[in-house]
């Protein structure tokens, strides 16, 4: 199968979570999180909506947890993000 454009973007959001979030936050579909406090990017859709995150990742993330770093994305770097996220919501296998 050939990649589409949308894979493209969830490949450059994963990448972004493997730089800026995989030190704390487990960026897989089976992994548990390096920090255990920091809960895995596959559960977040449990807790709320991945698109609420757009505006604060936009803005910059002061805190979700004690220990994480404050930083911002791009508005393409934020789609590109929440689609990521929203790829760990689709399929139990990973890659």
């Amino acid at each position: 199968m050939l990649p589409t454009d949308a894979d493209a973007d969830v490949e450059q959001g994963r990448r972004l979570a493997r730089l800026y979030c995989a030190r704390c936050h487990a960026i897989d579909r089976v992994s548990p999180s390096p920090l255990t406090i920091a809960p895995p990017f596959r559960t977040l859709h449990e807790r709320y909506s991945v698109e609420m995150l757009q505006e604060a990742l936009a803005e910059g993330i002061v805190t979700g947890h004690p220990s994480m770093p404050e930083f911002s994305f791009e508005p393409d770097q934020v789609n590109d993000f929440i689609l990521f996220l929203k790829s760990l919501e689709h399929s139990t296998s990973d890659r």
